[in-house]
């Protein structure tokens, strides 16, 4: 069975809901202030099963502006948009506002709607299909199928239908070879179950793969400990983050330009949190423009490299923009300085080898764990794997187990350091026959134990170093002598074998020899 994930768009009160129970049978409005209020406030969820086995999974959105945060938290991982424009009205607000964060989602296709068909004449639905064509040219919606119908009529409904079923086999199949996770937007409790953590559900399946919306049971965790924004994933794959950077751009309507330390409404996932953005290499971004920024976020979220993102402004509460997260990690550069953006622009555009080098270089002389490379890239684990064995055989980087990897330059860095630090220790001490391990670490930055064990093996077998006990010196270094000390010792070992069994004190001894 294939899985395709539609979400609809537009503004509130043109019939999304009422398309959707049309099309599926199923009334999304499953609260009872929406029954109370006829609107949709929260997210809703439906299905259709073509004989093919496709399944196409409808996530129904709130179109009022007060909910749209709600809208988000179902807009990301959606394959199509279905935009609904009631024929009667046109193009409205929020017709715009949702199609820009479909845009900003890098949602590739989708279709048109104009619902309420019964309640327009036929040539006022053709000046109303040629306004929607307007809007539609600059965006991934132009030339999309448009199609006109009536839920109380039936018109057009099985042409949307079929309309909707041959976008959805088009859609390329998901590759699997990604972490797996499941952004939560909903959380409730099934009798004799517990908690459950959803996506769409109808019936009990064995497993859910890439793309696909589903519940989870999980047991042995109470309701209350979760909240949609959670994100439920394998134990240690993903890390929360309070700081990221990634792209930035603003939509030519944002109402002013973004400046540094302006706060907004950051939106990931199902996550919404407070954010203050910083512009990189620049005070402030124009409306229409397009750079790099960094968010310092308010509370934590977990992301990956890829995922896109949208800002909404803090007040007035309206979309402004959006953009692609790149690092969810950032090492420590000057954020006005080039080599922070030239990093993003390397995440950005670069091969995948490349950004995969790129962060092991940014490791520096600690490496990184593949555990924390999958936690910081785009890759599935396979991919990783491969890019890793490939940057082996180019000797780009070092393995220094199967689980920790290091960079060519880093590991050339803390081999130099090591190697200096005992041939300036050997100059000070003469006398001593070597410096202590952990002293030695201690001394080269606090290399990573791993890491740092490797380089000891790597240079005792070229015979560089030796090492006994816990004592580390050059392979090169003997305790030497000076004429005056070649004296003084030979003249102790004559006293004390010549004073047998009654030897002088250390005191007495050195002092006839003048020490």
């Amino acid at each position: 069975m294939r899985h395709v994930v539609v979400g609809t768009a537009g503004h509130i009160d043109h019939g999304k809901t009422s398309l959707v129970k049309a099309l599926t049978g199923t009334d999304t409005d499953r609260l009872p202030e929406e029954k109370a209020r006829g609107i949709t406030i929260d997210l809703g969820f439906a299905f259709l099963e073509e004989p093919d086995g496709l399944v196409i999974e409808i996530v129904d959105v709130p179109g009022h502006e007060r909910f749209v945060k709600n809208m988000l938290a179902g807009a990301g991982g959606i394959d199509l948009a279905l935009l609904v424009v009631a024929a009667d009205e046109g193009v409205m607000p929020q017709t715009r506002e949702h199609l820009a964060i479909c845009q900003l989602l890098r949602i590739k296709s989708g279709l048109v709607v104009l619902s309420k068909a019964d309640l327009a004449e036929p040539e006022w639905i053709d000046l109303v299909r040629e306004d929607v064509r307007r809007a539609l040219a600059p965006t991934f919606l132009a030339g999309c199928p448009i199609v006109a119908a009536s839920v109380k009529t039936g018109t057009g409904l099985p042409e949307l239908r079929a309309a909707l079923a041959d976008l959805a086999r088009a859609v390329p199949a998901k590759d699997p070879d990604r972490t797996a996770r499941l952004p939560i937007d909903r959380v409730f409790t099934v009798k004799g179950f517990g908690t459950v953590v959803t996506g769409t559900h109808g019936h009990t399946v064995p497993q859910a793969t890439a793309g696909q919306r589903t519940a989870v049971n999980l047991q042995g965790v109470e309701r209350a400990a979760i909240e949609r924004g959670d994100v439920l994933a394998p134990a240690g794959t993903l890390v929360p983050t309070l700081l990221l950077d990634g792209t930035l751009e603003l939509l030519e309507d944002a109402p002013r330009p973004v400046k540094t330390r302006d706060r907004v409404r950051f939106h990931v996932g199902t996550q919404e949190v407070m954010a203050r953005v910083l512009p990189v290499d620049r005070p402030e971004l124009a409306p229409g423009g397009s750079g790099q920024a960094r968010f310092r976020l308010e509370a934590p979220v977990v992301a990956l490299p890829g995922d896109r993102f949208v800002v909404r402004s803090y007040s007035p509460i309206v979309t402004i923009g959006g953009g692609s997260v790149l690092d969810i990690a950032p090492p420590r550069f000057k954020r006005r300085g080039p080599a922070l953006a030239a990093h993003l622009a390397l995440l950005a555009a670069g091969e995948p080898p490349a950004v995969l080098e790129e962060h092991l270089k940014q490791a520096g002389v600690a490496g990184a764990r593949v555990a924390d490379l999958r936690a910081r890239t785009p890759f599935g684990p396979s991919l990783l794997r491969q890019l890793l064995d490939g940057l082996q055989h180019e000797g780009r980087v070092l393995a220094v187990d199967r689980e920790w990897y290091l960079h060519r330059d880093a590991s050339d860095r803390l081999r130099s350091q090591t190697l200096a630090l005992l041939e300036a220790f050997h100059v000070e001490n003469p006398l001593r026959a070597g410096i202590s391990r952990e002293e030695l670490r201690s001394r080269v930055g606090n290399a990573q134990e791993r890491v740092f064990t490797q380089l000891l093996t790597a240079l005792e077998a070229e015979g560089v170093v030796k090492s006994a006990r816990d004592q580390v010196r050059l392979g090169s270094h003997a305790i030497r002598l000076s004429p005056d000390q070649e004296r003084v010792v030979k003249g102790l070992e004559a006293d004390f074998r010549a004073a047998g069994a009654a030897p002088p004190s250390p005191e007495e001894a050195l002092g006839r020899l003048g020490v």
